[in-house]
């Protein structure tokens, strides 16, 4: 059952209908109203669920005067719940300010989990899943471009990435020159009939979708920087650490200590040295 004065944050299918959980779609059939990004898309959900709802649009363009006009309704007693065309709302869909407008008035706030492409991408994707980092679209804007891209150079978290197909090719040229030759998944149409895996790398993904670009919706997972190999120490090395360690007062077998935890060497090999 749905309670009053909340926001529902709900999820819905990316592509396969089949996706829609029971209870998504029993706060869909219990609010008050729906805040849709494309009322005609949610429309076409709801049919397929047999549910009649009030909606009101809520999407990029209108939301600065929607939210407070959303948030009021809340207030006075009503339910509603947020969604975007596909996927969970907030994250690169709208919902994001009304959540924290709505916090900000004290108002209930739900989540009803659903798909999520990222997510999803990033577990398709074969590369690691341990850290990443969401990117959502990179801006079209050169100058905004170009620090975006910049700011990730050294980025070691797996990187995730959404783009349009159109936009596919400048992409993949912009991947290879900032980030080099790197591991590289391109998934696209999650959930949907063609939905496909390919797991290759940026100087590939350039050559092969350049002037052949694939067409659906596209999550790009990128492999984070790799670690550089800390070069070892040698002996000579840690014996001259140890002689520093000596001149500012320090015994033998202290100095041998440190310079063996700074090193990584044994601590008898260069206590050895130090008293040939």
């Amino acid at each position: 059952m749905t309670e009053p004065k909340t926001l529902y944050v709900v999820g819905t299918p990316i592509g396969n209908l089949s996706d829609m959980s029971p209870r998504c779609a029993d706060i869909l059939a219990e609010v008050d109203f729906i805040a849709a990004e494309d009322t005609r898309v949610t429309l076409k959900l709801l049919n397929h669920l047999g549910i009649k709802k009030p909606m009101v649009s809520y999407f990029e363009h209108n939301k600065a005067q929607r939210t407070g006009e959303i948030c009021q309704r809340i207030l006075q007693g009503e339910s509603c719940a947020v969604v975007s065309d596909a996927g969970m709302p907030c994250i690169s869909d709208p919902g994001e300010d009304l959540v924290r407008e709505c916090g900000k008035l004290g108002i209930k706030t739900v989540v009803i989990p659903g798909p999520s492409a990222l997510i999803s991408a990033l577990c398709l994707s074969g590369l690691s899943t341990g850290r990443f980092t969401f990117e959502g679209f990179i801006s079209v804007n050169k100058k905004s471009r170009k620090e975006h891209l910049e700011s990730l150079v050294n980025e070691k978290r797996t990187m995730i990435f959404y783009e349009a197909p159109h936009k596919l090719p400048n992409t993949l040229k912009d991947l290879y020159a900032y980030f080099g030759e790197r591991k590289l998944t391109i998934v696209r149409e999650i959930t949907k009939i063609h939905e496909e895996v390919i797991r290759t790398d940026t100087k590939s993904a350039l050559y092969t979708y350049a002037d052949n670009p694939l067409k659906g919706e596209i999550v790009l997972v990128l492999e984070g920087k790799a670690e550089e190999a800390e070069e070892q120490m040698t002996l000579e090395q840690a014996v001259n650490l140890a002689q520093s360690y000596i001149e500012e007062g320090q015994k033998i077998s202290d100095a041998a200590k440190k310079a063996a935890t700074v090193s990584g060497l044994k601590k008898n090999e260069i206590y050895r040295e130090l008293t040939k």
